[in-house]
């Protein structure tokens, strides 16, 4: 076991496939945190990865799948002390982020679409849609990494 200042070298994965979000969802975002805590991330780090992870799984479960419990949510992930690359994939037919309203536009204020997109956008380095829409890529770098 690493004591706590020694940071591994090595790289983790976490994958899941999932129907239902409960319990899977709190499973995984708690293995997630303590595989961050392991490689040294801090706790605001920790925080903001874990909502962006609920954040992705919902949406993809609730949007993508229709809370459908015959599809699935597929998460993959890889932890290394620098950088942070995750995939959550809805076997749903997919959207156009781009026709998500923007929340913070006055217009939209109360319209609860957008938010979770919103803070993945906020708290993750990069987040990106894959064609057709069904599958998100989003990463985390440890600031001042190289």
């Amino acid at each position: 076991m690493n004591a706590p200042h020694e940071i591994p070298h090595e790289i983790a994965r976490i994958e899941r496939a999932f129907h239902c979000l409960r319990p899977g969802l709190e499973e995984l975002q708690d293995e997630f945190a303590s595989a961050l805590l392991r490689f040294g991330f801090d706790e605001a780090a920790t925080f903001a990865i874990r909502l962006a992870i609920e954040e992705a799984v919902v949406n993809a479960f609730r949007h993508g799948n229709k809370s459908d419990e015959t599809k699935r949510v597929h998460f993959r992930s890889c932890i290394s002390a620098d950088r942070i690359d995750i995939d959550v994939t809805d076997e749903g037919a997919g959207f156009n982020p781009n026709a998500v309203p923007d929340p913070t536009r006055e217009e939209n204020l109360e319209i609860p679409s957008g938010r979770g997109v919103m803070l993945m956008k906020a708290y993750m380095t990069e987040v990106e849609y894959l064609a057709p829409g069904n599958h998100l890529r989003m990463s985390y770098v440890r600031p001042n990494s190289h």
